[in-house]
């Protein structure tokens, strides 16, 4: 079958308009992965020039490693003026917060540090609050819950429905104890709240240290209380009502350059391959992995091993 002139000049021109959009899709995409790429790293931010770093510290707190050597980091830059700590934490493990409190005390010692509370700082949020030397809360923050806690099941009951027994053989009564598969005995609870009261001592002389208050003043709202920005500042758990404005005015007013930018440090999303599973997940708003699911429904404040300093406002009643 013969084809018209007409015809091929038709296909002709089809042709080129499908080309023409396929550019135009393929650019496109080309911009948009770009300013998604942009967006995900917060922009090309040159911290090599002088600026105030700045460090998120938000959720559970475990004993984070990135955020270690993140802010052993920001300690050797010359760059890095001074240091803003914002946290928005209930509180995590003893440890944890005792890691990183360390190191920004590290921070502390060589450049001037502020800490800013978003909507909660406890347990060890507020331990790692406490590290700054200078406290900036909002007025409806959440502050304190001074004190530490350890916690384990007892499934016995579940146990004995179920029909299920636990034999077991060990070199002393105290070894694995408590156990959630047998009742506790007062011997295993005086050990636990040996240790209990030996963590809680040191987070109360760790507060009478950096605040400006007696270990007496100290023992009065260490009992696990809970306070507003405004109740922790007239006692002295805070110094200052406000936000990042005025944690950069307190760092102003210790010789840091009011024309220096806030940036805030992040750990790196590029490497070990893992960018474009990182770029997916941000773009399309879910979680990277199980831990990223366990973090998002809070769960996992459930597997926290070890002695804890922990918000649990379910259990205040």
């Amino acid at each position: 079958m013969s084809i018209r002139a007409d015809d091929l000049i038709d296909r002709r021109r089809l042709r080129r308009k499908l080309t023409f959009w396929r550019v135009v899709a393929l650019a496109v995409i080309v911009l948009a992965i770009a300013f998604a790429t942009q967006r995900l790293l917060g922009g090309s931010v040159d911290v090599s020039s002088d600026h105030i770093a700045q460090v998120k510290i938000t959720g559970t707190i475990l004993e984070d490693d990135a955020l270690l050597e993140r802010l052993d980091r920001i300690r050797k830059a010359p760059s890095v003026k001074g240091l803003i700590v914002t946290i928005d934490s209930p509180g995590g493990t003893t440890a944890g917060g005792e890691a990183i409190y360390e190191e920004i005390r590290r921070v502390a010692a060589e450049k001037p540090v502020v800490a800013q509370v978003g909507t909660l700082a406890a347990s060890a949020g507020y331990m790692i609050a406490s590290a700054a030397d200078h406290i900036v809360a909002r007025q409806s923050s959440i502050v304190g819950s001074i004190g530490v806690l350890f916690q384990f099941p007892d499934v016995t009951g579940l146990m004995d429905k179920l029909g299920i027994k636990l034999e077991e053989v060990k070199s002393s009564p105290m070894k694995a104890e408590p156990s959630p598969f047998n009742p506790t005995t007062e011997e295993e609870r005086a050990m636990i709240r040996s240790m209990i009261l030996d963590s809680y001592d040191w987070f109360v002389d760790l507060v009478a240290e950096r605040r400006p208050l007696s270990r007496e003043e100290v023992l009065k709202l260490a009992d696990g209380a809970v306070y507003t920005g405004r109740q922790a500042a007239t006692r002295k758990l805070v110094d200052e009502l406000g936000g990042e404005r005025e944690a950069k005015a307190w760092l102003v007013s210790k010789g840091v350059s009011d024309r220096l930018e806030i940036v805030e440090w992040k750990e790196s999303q590029i490497g070990g391959g893992f960018f474009l599973p990182e770029m997916a997940s941000r773009l399309f708003g879910s979680p990277l992995n199980a831990a990223d699911i366990l973090r998002e429904l809070g769960a996992d404040r459930m597997f926290l091993d070890g002695l804890l300093s922990v918000w649990q406002p379910e259990n205040n009643n």
